[in-house]
């Protein structure tokens, strides 16, 4: 079993930086998949980033790519989402998932494991 614990989010103003970051507990960590999704108001959960086991492979949603990178650290079991260029329409709850497989543009099916989720709020 995997456990997510997601941080790092906030208030900022549009065009600033945010690094979330997200630990996993277990010893699955380095043979997982793992998502970046994001809720805003009104709207269903979308996958923004994932990287696959290895770190070598990742997809970005067309919203956020040239502006948000996916990594991870294997010693820290952590996965983190470094946000550049804000904008208000980044404002939403981001989770991390976790998933077996690696599937570039998938939806939800398959991450079995969530986080609670972290605020971010970009203003105008």
């Amino acid at each position: 079993q995997v456990q997510l614990v997601e941080s790092g989010g906030g208030l900022v103003q549009a065009g600033g930086s945010l690094r979330l970051s997200c630990v996993a507990s277990g010893r699955t960590f380095s043979r997982n998949a793992m998502g970046w999704f994001r809720r805003a108001p009104g709207k269903e959960r979308e996958l923004v980033a994932v990287i696959n086991y290895s770190g070598v492979n990742s997809y970005y949603a067309d919203s956020v790519k040239g502006r948000f990178t996916i990594s991870r650290d294997y010693a820290r079991n952590t996965v983190y989402l470094q946000m550049n260029t804000l904008k208000p329409e980044d404002t939403a709850v981001y989770y991390c998932a976790a998933n077996q497989l690696y599937i570039p543009g998938g939806t939800e099916q398959g991450y079995n494991y969530w986080g609670q989720g972290t605020q971010v709020t970009v203003s105008s």
